[in-house]
């Protein structure tokens, strides 16, 4: 596949797939790891839940579960080329994500799906390793919220479900909060339960501004949103489809909101990711950080605090900690390249995305 085209530098618009509608079409497939036999139960409720809020729904022959991927990289990045070019399908979203979605970013035609109707691309974790290139080289917002197996888990107050953001005529603005209560114990196993709608959300939490960075115990901060899973985006500066600079000089002329969260690295490891990245000049841009809510483990006393201070405690912008996305549910629905305000004032969090 050819390389993406990218526009010139200048100011260019984000471009926002059009509101789902009922009867539109959710189409389903595997760009990292597919369903094995025993979630297909899971993978049918959900498929049912989509159904049931007014859509249509297909499923993608890329959905095998029996290996670490769903299928060959090649099968893979064509069946995702077709369904985000199918001016049929509205929206794609994949079960979950996995381990093997690097493989096919140099396999996807990125100049047919920017000179394509933009579809929306919806998920997190390995997803977040296509939806970044994705929005970097074609300008096409994509959204950071729960993939197709977390989607009938109801949404806690003052976050969005990530129907209803994609549901949000253009020009919306659109309002999420600090989340008082998260799961603070084990995920529920889908295999015994199979059409669990309510997260058990016991433990208190709230949205943290990082000491050493700057910022007075209340933020205010304006930016496009870039971000995702840090395990499977650090892979990508120095490459074609990481280049946060060159978004930000052609769609932010306002600056970046870049939010990033830990999946299961340790503590040490996920210093040298931070510090990857932002010696890569993925924080150069930006008006603040958002660091996700993580439940990976520290090491040999060195905490995940720790790590965000040894990466980022100088940055001249403010650094808000624990905030609800990534893998510590629940999640807000954040859309990439959306222009963002982010409030804080020491206690209670908001963000306001803007499709402009």
């Amino acid at each position: 596949m050819t390389n993406p085209r990218r526009p010139p530098a200048g100011q260019h618009p984000v471009r926002y797939p059009a509101p789902l509608g009922p009867g539109d079409l959710i189409a389903v497939t595997s760009p990292s790891s597919g369903v094995a036999e025993a979630m297909r139960p899971r993978l049918e409720f959900c498929l049912e839940h989509l159904r049931q809020r007014g859509f249509q729904v297909v499923v993608g022959s890329c959905m095998d579960g029996s290996g670490i991927t769903s299928a060959p990289a090649a099968e893979r990045a064509a069946e995702l080329t077709e369904m985000l070019t199918d001016p049929k399908i509205r929206a794609v979203v994949p079960p979950w994500g996995g381990e093997g979605a690097l493989e096919l970013l140099s396999l996807l035609d990125f100049d047919r799906i920017g000179d394509a109707e933009p579809t929306w691309l919806v998920g997190y974790s390995d997803t977040s390793t296509l939806m970044l290139p994705l929005t970097l080289r074609t300008g096409v917002a994509t959204v950071h919220a729960p993939n197709l197996m977390d989607t009938p888990y109801r949404v806690p107050d003052p976050l969005s479900d990530w129907l209803d953001v994609v549901a949000a005529p253009r020009g919306s603005s659109l309002t999420q909060g600090s989340c008082t209560l998260y799961l603070g114990g084990e995920m529920v196993n889908f295999k015994d339960n199979p059409t669990t709608r309510d997260w058990k959300l016991t433990t208190p939490g709230c949205w943290k501004l990082l000491p050493s960075a700057a910022g007075t115990g209340q933020v205010q901060a304006r930016g496009r949103l870039i971000g995702g899973c840090l395990e499977t985006m650090a892979m990508l500066p120095g490459t074609p489809y990481g280049d946060v600079s060159g978004f930000t000089d052609r769609y932010a002329p306002e600056g970046l909101i870049v939010y990033l969260e830990v999946a299961e690295s340790g503590a040490l490891a996920a210093a040298r990711l931070l510090h990857h990245v932002r010696l890569a000049g993925w924080l150069d841009g930006a008006n603040a950080v958002l660091i996700g809510r993580s439940g990976a483990p520290g090491d040999r006393g060195f905490t995940q605090l720790d790590a965000l201070e040894s990466a980022l405690g100088d940055l001249p912008v403010p650094v808000l900690y624990d905030v609800d996305f990534g893998h510590v549910p629940p999640q807000l629905a954040l859309v990439n390249g959306a222009l963002a305000t982010v409030a804080f004032d020491g206690t209670t969090g908001s963000l306001t995305q803007h499709l402009a």
